[in-house]
């Protein structure tokens, strides 16, 4: 069977930049550029219309922002998943934009490998942080601290374990033999239980307070 090819968006005020991260792509086998956007505006635009699979977003840029972006593909209830790409290493840059449902992170200056390979564990549903920027993230979530996941009940401890292992609801329905349905009821009680808005923060909270697997 054919490696299923990743559909990605570009998204960058920088024609520059761009220009790099397809040149860096273009030689990947699994991985295919779909399309490009110069302001957040136009990379939700363009995400609405071409429905990439994964989108590389910049954080600083005029208008609307990556992280203004990200908020309204969240609001659309947008699939694609966000992989910001930046030159800004401060946290209180980083970390907005993981709040508002990135998947991760990477710098401009990223080996072209590397890049390929962030953008192939996004796909996979992985969450991908620095140790310092996951930590000041959950730092900010710890409000309830780990008394939260008391309420928890056993099933919903090992759905959110596999949560934290990058699972979808379909694999984690297969690993538990649970329904589709099932599944994406523990995962919005667990959402509400621990205070959380997605996935990628019940995946850091699975980490943090050794949820996962």
């Amino acid at each position: 069977m054919a490696e299923k090819i990743i559909r990605v968006l570009l998204v960058d005020d920088h024609q520059v930049v761009r220009r790099g991260l397809r040149t860096f792509l273009e030689i990947q086998d699994d991985i295919e550029v779909v399309g490009e956007a110069s302001d957040g505006a136009e990379g939700v635009a363009r995400t609405e219309e071409l429905r990439p699979d994964v989108v590389l977003m910049d954080i600083k840029m005029p208008g609307t922002d990556g992280i203004e972006a990200l908020r309204r593909l969240r609001e659309l209830a947008n699939p694609a998943k966000v992989l910001i790409v930046t030159s800004f290493t401060e946290q209180r840059t980083v970390v907005p934009a993981l709040r508002a449902g990135a998947f991760g992170y990477v710098y401009k200056d990223v080996d072209p490998d590397a890049l390929a390979g962030a953008i192939r564990s996004v796909h996979a549903g992985h969450v991908l942080l620095q140790p310092e920027v996951a930590g000041a993230l959950l730092t900010q979530d710890e409000g309830g601290g780990t008394g939260r996941g008391s309420t928890l009940t056993e099933r919903e401890r090992e759905v959110l374990g596999l949560i934290a292992d990058g699972r979808s609801n379909r694999e984690i329905a297969r690993a538990l033999v649970l329904s589709e349905k099932t599944v994406k009821t523990h995962v919005s009680n667990i959402l509400m239980k621990l205070d959380l808005s997605d996935r990628t923060q019940a995946a850091l909270w699975a980490v943090r307070h050794g949820a996962a697997g």
